[in-house]
């Protein structure tokens, strides 16, 4: 009896199941998604990025900046993220729908990025940052980005802009280092990316607290 028909079918079938619950239920689910509301502010999450933030996502991916930054905060049983405080909670499916395509990454040359803007305490000290790295961090890898600024002289007053630079990264004399608009683009990128709100399937967990109602380790009553 000829038995390659039903071979056939057999491989068929498995393809064709294989196809449906790896690539077509996933995305069938992920297309579904819609921004959610938050019960704290009654806010959509996540929420469109504004304009000049959009543009600082394609410089971000053309520049390369997803080969050795990552932007996932991974469960506590793949490593300390919440420890290194890249984040309070894991990062989910949810946190990219408004990202086309999401920089998820693999490598973690650099930090996570997916909560930096609660870590950009000094913009002026971020752009410095992007120009040059080892002017902030003492033996970072990260290339610099200099043709994002313009190098010129200095007028009958310097600019608010320019950058505070010393030592060898300074200017010749004469000159500043002032920040183009895709720079601005870029830090306002980066500026947006924020995931720390609690999610249904993702809850940010509350801190202890003692019979008092105050967190452990502070004196400060829990907010709720």
């Amino acid at each position: 009896m000829n038995q390659g028909p039903l071979i056939f079918v057999g491989i068929f079938f498995t393809m064709t199941l294989s196809w449906y619950g790896f690539v077509f239920k996933p995305t069938l689910d992920l297309g579904q998604q819609a921004p959610v509301k938050l019960e704290e502010t009654s806010q959509l999450y996540p929420a469109a990025r504004p304009g000049l933030a959009q543009q600082g996502a394609e410089i971000y991916r053309a520049n390369g900046c997803v080969t050795c930054h990552s932007q996932q905060v991974r469960d506590a049983k793949d490593g300390s993220d919440k420890a290194r405080g890249w984040g309070a909670r894991l990062t989910v499916a949810q946190d990219y729908l408004f990202d086309h395509p999401p920089q998820l990454g693999q490598v973690r040359i650099g930090p996570d990025l997916a909560n930096v803007s609660t870590r950009l305490f000094d913009l002026k000290n971020q752009l410095i940052h992007l120009y040059a790295p080892r002017a902030v961090v003492k033996g970072s890898s990260m290339p610099p980005y200099p043709f994002l600024f313009e190098v010129r002289k200095i007028g009958p007053t310097p600019s608010a802009d320019a950058l505070a630079l010393t030592g060898a990264y300074a200017p010749t004399a004469g000159f500043e280092v002032v920040p183009k608009s895709e720079a601005y683009s870029l830090l306002a990128y980066l500026s947006s990316l924020r995931s720390e709100v609690s999610l249904y399937e993702a809850p940010i967990p509350k801190p202890p607290t003692n019979a008092v109602g105050t967190v452990v380790g502070t004196n400060a009553p829990i907010v709720q």
